[in-house]
């Protein structure tokens, strides 16, 4: 879901189990090089302990790996400054369309169960899987724990990806996900490329299957105000929901054009 998805979890919900967990590490030490990540480990896996992680979690914590390809990625996010027609070129946008339209036909139960269900329409959702991961052909092949601890250890943004972390052994724990998850470089895994706060929260299955991912997806976007009916363009009233989904500005555009495009919309 890439780094700039936003997937709130607020106390009191029925996650209220996962907000005490995610309460800030103030006795471990991040690090901006690989040299302090063991004994960031040794810190971060002791509070863990302490607040109810699994020995075997925690053990799978302690194998991973300092990720540089990850904070190689994280440093150099150049695309999100683009404009919208040289995004999409890079991104395929042309392609991601004429693929998300025959995917609207070949598909069309699953997408019209969705949106019965959530009332998101076909186009945005295959914007999203076009542009998440190539419909379900490039998901990553990082650990997905390394690649996340090592972003909690890491300065820049410790503590966003420590509730991330957070959530991810919570998750195993549930046996939601391996220890030996593959996802990108950022720790998103499945076909949409959900975080583990956003699989927590809006999760349904096993987001390697795509009509999981769709379903999860659309459950998103619901969550964070779509409506049924209404227009997803900038200035729309469910536009705010695209927002949430990606923090970057050309990349929310990128998906309202090519969904209204795959809707049947110029």
């Amino acid at each position: 879901m890439h780094i700039f998805r936003l997937a709130l979890v607020l106390c009191g919900s029925a996650l209220v189990a996962f907000a005490c967990l995610t309460s800030p590490a103030h006795a471990v030490q991040c690090g901006s090089t690989a040299a302090g990540y063991e004994t960031w480990k040794q810190q971060f896996a002791a509070e863990a302990r302490a607040k109810g992680v699994s020995a075997s979690t925690i053990q799978a914590l302690m194998a991973t790996n300092y990720a540089q390809a990850t904070i190689n990625a994280d440093r150099g996010q150049r695309s999100f400054s683009l404009t919208l027609d040289q995004f999409l070129a890079k991104r395929g946008g042309p392609a991601i369309v004429a693929k998300g339209r025959s995917l609207k036909h070949s598909q069309g139960a699953l997408f019209a169960s969705i949106q019965q269900r959530y009332g998101v329409p076909p186009g945005p959702l295959l914007a999203i899987w076009g542009m998440e991961t190539g419909f379900g052909a490039v998901r990553g092949n990082q650990n997905m724990l390394s690649s996340i601890a090592t972003l909690s250890y890491d300065c820049r943004r410790s503590a966003f990806f420590t509730e991330h972390l957070y959530a991810a052994l919570q998750l195993i724990d549930r046996g939601v996900l391996s220890p030996a998850q593959r996802g990108s470089m950022h720790g998103e895994v499945g076909q949409t490329q959900f975080m583990p706060k956003a699989i927590l929260a809006y999760g349904t299955g096993n987001l390697e299957v795509a009509a999981n991912a769709l379903n999860s997806a659309a459950n998103f976007l619901k969550a964070h105000g779509w409506r049924a009916g209404a227009g997803y363009q900038p200035g729309e009233p469910n536009f705010a929901a695209i927002q949430a989904w990606n923090a970057a500005g050309v990349y929310q555009k990128a998906i309202a054009l090519m969904g209204r495009q795959i809707d049947g919309g110029e």
